[in-house]
């Protein structure tokens, strides 16, 4: 990673999520559009307490003070731990900060998931998320992974009746196709996306592109491009800022439903994250970053 002078961009006095504008979460739940990602929070391979548990403290308080108001987690990261460690950092929560959380991914070990999608499965992990986050509705439930052993209609009728019954408001799904979304949408009303996509992984375009017709809010899962692009780098050192920034304000600019969500337990790369909130590309090097990898439709 390019270091630079970090007196531009991650000026801790200036730095603040609001930069990055705003989106309406179903047309009504105003969130900056920078968000955070609470996963690296756990321990190795999403498993267990972190090695550290106060500093995962301190990087939740410290994303909120930099006027984060939206944060995404789910019951399999841990499992249960992450949304705890939100709930003791957290709680009482600000009246602005909504909480995303997901569910239907069970767990066997570090980095081993499988998917649960049985109606009343999917009741407990809301259930339980209610209890851990400590809350009387979830501001947005997502589907952490469709079971592709459950009729799908059961699964979406099932996180209908809750959110009939106010224990979801807002519904979101996980890695999904268009179709699949269709399928969602043909039960309930989706409210966001959230599918692996950055500057070098764009096999979601089309998904994307039909979020921002429809005004469906678009998550970004490891939104940072991995690797070391030259041409990343060269951008960075031009913009007085690092590889990460402009890999996150590539994504802000890309679409005015996308909402990144970079996850880290450093509080220094923290702040360095949200210095992509007031960089500004230019229509240039906007077109340069979109060269980088072919887009998918």
């Amino acid at each position: 990673m390019t270091q630079t002078n970090t007196d531009t961009n991650t000026d801790t006095n200036t730095l603040n999520a609001a930069s990055s504008g705003t989106f309406k979460i179903g047309g009504e739940l105003d969130i900056h559009r920078l968000g955070f990602g609470a996963m690296r929070l756990t321990g190795p391979g999403i498993w267990g307490p972190p090695r550290d548990p106060e500093n995962a403290l301190k990087v939740l308080r410290r994303v909120v003070e930099l006027g984060v108001n939206f944060i995404d987690t789910a019951d399999a990261y841990g499992p249960h731990v992450n949304e705890e460690q939100i709930r003791e950092a957290l709680y009482p929560y600000a009246s602005n900060l909504v909480i995303a959380t997901k569910g239907a991914h069970t767990r066997q070990g570090p980095d081993r998931w499988v998917p649960v999608g049985r109606p009343e499965y999917l009741r407990q992990c809301v259930e339980m998320s209610l209890m851990r986050l400590r809350l009387e509705c979830i501001d947005l439930w997502q589907l952490h992974r469709i079971d592709p052993r459950v009729p799908r209609d059961e699964q979406f009728g099932v996180i209908r009746d809750m959110q009939q019954e106010g224990k979801i408001r807002f519904f979101g799904l996980s890695e999904v196709s268009i179709e699949e979304l269709q399928a969602a949408q043909n039960v309930l009303p989706v409210a966001t996306v959230q599918n692996l996509y950055n500057l070098t992984d764009r096999n979601h375009e089309a998904v994307l592109n039909h979020c921002e017709q429809h005004g469906i809010g678009f998550i970004p899962w490891r939104p940072i491009a991995g690797g070391h692009l030259e041409v990343l780098s060269t951008i960075a050192q031009k913009l007085n800022a690092t590889p990460s920034q402009v890999a996150l304000a590539w994504l802000l600019k890309r679409s005015k439903v996308m909402l990144p969500i970079p996850g880290t337990s450093s509080l220094k790369h923290l702040e360095e994250n949200l210095g992509a909130a007031r960089l500004d590309l230019s229509d240039e090097d906007f077109a340069t970053l979109n060269r980088l990898a072919p887009a998918s439709v």
